[in-house]
């Protein structure tokens, strides 16, 4: 049963517009904590080490938030599917934002010892639980209520969430780094966790306001809902879900690298002011905005596949330079570098990603699907990329070109990945029966083995 296309231009709009702000709530924070590890945490709460060492103590906790991501995607996908997307992205909101806000009240280590940094890591990996509950349910909102040939400019808009999270973590946090450094670590550093409770607060009476979408209804209407979505994506659509997953290694690995590892590399290693970077992200971000619109119309009229390859292509072609012009040390070099790696490579993947994932799947299961994908995806690569980028230069004595290496290993995993991906640009996602949801799944495996 397919449903009419209902949702006029001022109303998707408006949604599209909610789903955004919550959004920049949910990057905000997450963008905040990865800044805050390389800056902050391996001070204040891991204070007896040496500094690369607890440095990468602190990103083995930001790593904490990535693992949790998984099971926040299969409780809120299971539940978006089977009673709402409304209803799972105000609690995610609510979920993200208090332990966001409780960070900035935590003790540090001199004051309560190890409690610190075990509470600490527990709202770490609250903050992942909402996350990974959040960005299916707000893509959903805008894919499911956008008109055809509009749903990756429409998707592309809570896309935004995370250049604009970046540029306002990023401004708060040089407005603090500002004041002298011992009041920085002193109390500084907690003011941009606590007033984030106040965009938690308006983006929740937006997201209250907002309905559900088409697909969805027609579900309900249908009684057609999956009694168990994840279990259905697994066994029915294994393939697909592989290949997206595999699609989403190299923006995962591109943002992680360019953003949190890359402060850390150009303070303690190249010793260079901190200042730099986040000039730099603040610069990426802005053209990062026009990027993700950019791509993600752009995948309306050419496909998704195409606008995706190309951001993972330059991914892999330019990660030598970038750290080349990285390590001259120039202010300058060193922006043109993260606006390429950041602004450029990875917003042109991320513009016309939620689009991609959500019409891979059908609407009884496209939650917990594409939440699968996106989530359990960036365990092995996003989650971890700090991570292995610190010990690489590490283990090298300083050097960068492992971590380019590193970098351009994924983007050619996202390209082998994308080629075998159907082509999902001029699918119906409106068609609510099962049955006709799996053969076309089936049809669309088989033509990409073609």
């Amino acid at each position: 049963m397919a449903i009419p296309d209902t949702t006029d231009t001022l109303s998707i709009r408006k949604i599209a517009a909610a789903s955004l702000l919550g959004s920049v709530v949910e990057w905000y924070d997450f963008f905040l904590y990865g800044t805050m590890a390389a800056l902050v945490f391996n001070k204040q709460f891991f204070p007896e080490f040496d500094p690369l060492v607890g440095t990468m103590i602190a990103f083995a906790t930001f790593a904490a938030g990535f693992i949790t991501r998984p099971l926040g995607g299969f409780i809120f996908g299971h539940f978006g599917d089977r009673i709402g997307r409304k209803r799972m992205l105000v609690m995610t909101m609510l979920i993200m934002g208090l332990s966001t806000f409780i960070m900035g009240l935590l003790p540090n280590y001199t004051a309560v010892g190890i409690a610190a940094p075990v509470l600490l890591l527990i709202l770490r990996m609250l903050q992942g639980i909402g996350l990974g509950g959040e960005w299916g349910g707000a893509v959903l909102l805008c894919v499911e209520h956008a008109p055809a040939g509009r749903r990756g400019w429409y998707s592309s808009w809570p896309q935004l969430g995370v250049p604009i999270g970046l540029l306002t973590s990023t401004i708060a946090v040089t407005a603090v780094t500002a004041l002298p450094d011992e009041d920085f670590q002193g109390w500084g550093w907690r003011i941009p966790f606590l007033i984030s409770i106040v965009l938690v607060i308006v983006g929740l009476i937006i997201r209250l306001r907002i309905d559900e979408p088409p697909p969805f209804k027609s579900l309900e209407a249908l009684d057609n809902k999956a009694k168990l979505p994840l279990l259905e994506v697994v066994t029915r659509h294994p393939k697909v879900t592989l290949l997206a997953m595999g699609a989403r290694v190299s923006e995962s690995v591109t943002f992680n690298v360019y953003n949190a590892f890359l402060l850390t590399f150009t303070v303690t290693v190249l010793n260079l002011d901190k200042s730099i970077v986040l000039n730099a992200l603040l610069v990426a971000a802005v053209v990062g905005f026009g990027v993700i619109l950019a791509a993600g119309r752009m995948s309306d009229r050419v496909g998704r596949r195409p606008v995706f390859g190309a951001g993972a292509a330059l991914a892999l072609v330019s990660a030598f330079p970038i750290f080349w012009l990285v390590t001259t040390g120039n202010p300058y070099l060193i922006t043109l570098a993260v606006v390429i790696g950041w602004g450029f490579a990875a917003c042109t993947m991320f513009g016309p990603e939620g689009a991609l994932f959500a019409e891979v799947f059908p609407t009884r299961v496209r939650y917990s699907g594409m939440s699968l994908v996106y989530q359990v995806g960036v365990i092995p690569t996003g989650a971890v990329a700090p991570l292995i980028a610190t010990s690489l230069v590490s283990a090298f004595t300083g050097s960068a070109w492992p971590v380019a290496v590193y970098v351009m290993a994924m983007a050619a995993i996202t390209l082998v990945s994308l080629y075998f991906l159907p082509e999902t640009n001029e699918r119906d996602i409106n068609d609510a029966d099962a049955d006709a949801d799996l053969r076309r799944d089936k049809a669309d495996s088989a033509t990409a083995a073609r």
